[in-house]
């Protein structure tokens, strides 16, 4: 049981946790100051140590480096010991047992850090094996450089040895280079250390400044984790060395991994600036998610638009224009990169109004082809009479003209030279000439019905709000679904176009055939929020930011995810779900 550690904050498989200590240190952070070695067990046996509430106390331990066969692991494995003070282990990546501690050390990092395919298997082997709410720590490997890379894929704690080790052989570390001393005609930092003349700099002070800036970086990783945007961050600061580039590539492919991990909703910008961001986890869930859980309600035909640079589209000039000829005669589907195909009635659900790209009108390959192969599923998954793409050329059309050479549907493609010149809204409206119109209700029903879809699974929509006569109030965004008795079912977050659930509406979720995610507590009246020790068990699906109903034997509640549902199940500290509404039973 994790006594002394908690996690606070999540982004993706990073976390910023606490180390309850007489004075908490909040993680990822450098652990020299507070970690105590207990002694190794090669030499002789140790006592279990005192311990002390103002340190984190590594327990007598045998290192194992890198490469050690399995059957030696095995006849030196570590037993578990009762350690009532803040305690961590020392295990080996290949065979990490759950020793009941609050920290785990791998004895092994100087073998894997350093590569890419290695470092992935390591940290997802031991983050499988060991409980959720304990802290992972990684011994002599942390630079200013590669350390936001280990945080990213789900380091807590390092320290500062082989920083110290580099400045005593002159190497003068930074976020983004290692260089020699003598290589330098003047100093970079200004940090403390730095602020002397280059010719009086010494290998003392070049330790001193190497673990400087290692703090100074794990400072910038901790707000980029507060914000949600430490991804960002890594895409251009792992370029600077070719095996982090490799490492969070690696990541990548490891989806499942991140996913579990990864929030559902966020309310900051998504800055989707190389081609890596196509790998993103949110990306890739959008994608997932629209061609595989979406469907269109609309009997009008398919007019495939551009993006806009403005978010939501709906608020630029260019969808302002396409929108008055359109007239709710066709059904508007935006394309665009990163994310792939956007319908009309998504346009707020993060993250396709969250994003920025790169705009130069010029599209990558790996962009068309991301592109094409969300439109061709998009286009399987649902039927249409008819596609006219408003589309420009480069770019757009390529990607419609791949997709329509190996699809039955007839694509009419309406652009003279750019989408919003008259000649092509004229070519746009004679395209939709005799097309119904279809209605406000229509449209906002079916807005709820694909959020719905979008957010709880396929046919999402009919199982909450199908059987029965809804009715929608409020002004888009900010519309409210309420029964034919008026009684409110949820309500449109406009923030990041989810829907929020009521009891009533929670109701209804349980008793529908939509996918239900439940926290199951104990015998308790939650208020405010739900501590992951009240949790008896969690469906596997939840991630965090995801609506979920609360259900226990004198409870019943509504409440957004604030952790993934397996660490709702294994974690005995931290805030499992915040509670919106509950009704005592």
């Amino acid at each position: 049981m994790t006594e002394y550690f908690e996690v606070l904050n999540r982004d993706g498989a990073a976390r910023l946790g606490e180390l309850r200590l007489d004075e908490p240190l909040v993680t990822p952070a450098l652990l020299d100051d507070v970690l105590v070695d207990g002694g190794s067990l090669w030499t002789a046996d140790q006592p279990l140590p005192e311990g002390d509430t103002d340190q984190l106390t590594v327990l007598p331990h045998r290192s194992l480096p890198a490469g050690t066969r399995e059957e030696v692991r095995e006849a030196f494995a570590t037993e578990a010991v009762d350690a009532e003070f803040p305690a961590a282990a020392v295990v080996s990546s290949r065979s990490p047992d759950d020793l009941g501690v609050d920290a785990y050390i791998l004895s092994d990092a100087s073998g894997f850090v350093g590569h890419g395919e290695g470092l992935k298997y390591a940290v997802i082997r031991v983050k499988q094996a060991l409980p959720a709410d304990t802290a992972l720590v990684l011994s002599g490997v942390a630079t200013p450089l590669n350390v936001a890379t280990l945080v990213y894929a789900g380091v807590d704690g390092v320290d500062a040895k082989l920083a110290k080790v580099k400045g005593s052989q002159g190497k003068y570390l930074t976020s983004d280079d290692e260089a020699f001393l003598e290589d330098l005609d003047e100093l970079p930092c200004a940090c403390s250390a730095c602020q002397q003349p280059r010719e009086e700099f010494t290998r003392e002070d070049c330790i001193d400044h190497n673990v400087a800036a290692l703090r100074a970086e794990l400072r910038r990783v901790r707000e980029r984790i507060r914000a949600g945007r430490l991804r960002d961050y890594i895409e251009g600061q792992a370029r600077h060395d070719n095996w982090l580039t490799a490492a969070f590539r690696e990541f990548d492919s490891q989806y499942s991994y991140l996913e579990t991990r990864t929030p559902v909703v966020r309310n900051n910008e998504l800055a989707a600036a190389t081609s890596d961001s196509l790998r993103r986890v949110e990306i890739q869930r959008f994608a997932d998610r629209v061609t595989s859980r979406y469907r269109n309600r609309f009997d009008n035909p398919l007019v495939l638009v551009p993006c806009s640079a403005r978010k939501p589209y709906s608020d630029s000039q260019s969808h302002g224009q396409f929108h008055d000829v359109i007239a709710y005669r066709g059904h508007t589907v935006s394309m665009t990169s990163p994310i792939g195909v956007v319908p009309q009635e998504l346009e707020l659900t993060y993250p396709a109004q969250h994003y920025d790209s790169v705009v130069t009108g010029r599209w990558s390959e790996d962009e068309k082809e991301f592109v094409a192969a969300v439109l061709r599923r998009y286009l399987d998954r649902n039927d249409y009479s008819r596609v006219i793409a408003h589309v420009p050329e480069h770019g757009y059309r390529d990607i419609v003209e791949r997709v329509d050479a190996d699809s039955a549907l007839d694509f009419e493609y309406t652009v003279e030279d750019h989408p919003t010149d008259t000649d092509s809204l004229g070519n746009l409206a004679a395209a939709l000439e005799g097309e119904l119109k279809y209605g406000k209700r229509e449209r906002q029903h079916n807005t709820v019905k694909a959020i719905a879809d979008y957010q709880f699974g396929p046919d999402a929509g009919d199982a909450l709000f199908g059987d029965i006569e809804i009715r929608t109030t409020g002004r888009y965004p900010k519309l409210q679904v309420r029964d034919g008795d008026g009684e409110q079912l949820a309500t449109m977050v406009p923030q990041y176009g989810m829907l929020a659930m009521t009891l009533n509406g929670a109701d209804r979720w349980v008793d529908s055939h939509a996918p239900t995610k439940v926290v199951e507590i104990d015998g308790f009246v939650p208020h405010g929020s739900v501590l992951a020790p009240g949790v008896v068990d969690a469906s596997e699906s939840i991630r965090p930011g995801d609506e979920v109903v609360i259900r226990g034997p004198k409870a019943f509640g509504i409440g957004r995810a604030e952790m993934s549902g397996p660490e709702m199940a294994e974690s005995t500290r931290g805030v499992a779900s915040t509670v919106r509404h509950v009704r005592e039973r």
